[in-house]
């Protein structure tokens, strides 16, 4: 697989990725929803941190959790030019596109959207507005919209620990770009034979020597 269609599906996943965050950031205010299905949801959040809401504590925390993207965007980029160069798998190739489009887009609104939008609280947020963003350079909230209640309800008396407390499946909320990295990650684990063929193989050959 060329790097060229390795780049279309980066460009195709990005342009997916913004246009849905930028819609959501410019026509919904922060904790409203609508109602797609009964299991599909549109709800508005932003995520300040890292998957499921966690956080590098201390005042620069935020600057170095997106400076850390950055870094392993570059790894992510180099691992993907090696593939290619070394012609790997048309599986793996496109796993890795997919997990560096959905890094690349979260790391786009950590940089910029603090300055691109103002708040979402109790408002639409507006493009470039005349009175500055929320935040500063490097300092943007990840948008997050696509929530899947599938189903709820409570856990029978007998569970240990939380008989009676009410649950519902799937919480958490996520975009475009978390699914790209998942979809990846997840072609990797499941595909790993044919993603590193050569795995076994050179294993044989070093109990041999």
């Amino acid at each position: 697989m060329s790097l060229k269609k390795a780049y279309l599906i980066i460009i195709v996943v990005l342009i997916i990725d913004q246009v849905s965050k930028i819609y959501i950031k410019t026509h919904f205010t922060l904790t409203e929803d609508v109602d797609v299905f009964s299991w599909f949801k549109i709800h508005f959040i932003e995520n300040e941190g890292m998957a499921w809401g966690a956080k590098i504590p201390g005042e620069h925390g935020k600057l170095i959790l997106t400076l850390f993207r950055i870094v392993a965007i570059f790894g992510i980029g180099w691992w993907l030019k090696d593939a290619v160069k070394k012609k790997g798998a048309k599986i793996l190739i496109v796993a890795i596109s997919l997990i560096f489009a959905g890094a690349f887009g979260n790391i786009i609104d950590s940089v910029f959207y603090g300055v691109l939008f103002d708040t979402s609280s109790a408002q639409v947020a507006h493009f470039l507005p005349e009175a500055g963003g929320y935040s500063t350079l490097f300092h943007g909230h990840v948008v997050d919209m696509l929530y899947f209640p599938l189903f709820d309800g409570v856990f029978p008396e007998w569970v240990p620990f939380v008989g009676g407390d009410y649950f519902s499946f799937f919480d958490p909320v996520f975009n475009v770009a978390d699914m790209a990295i998942s979809t990846g990650v997840g072609m990797l684990l499941v595909f790993h034979k044919k993603t590193f063929p050569s795995t076994k193989k050179e294993t044989l050959l070093s109990s041999e020597v």
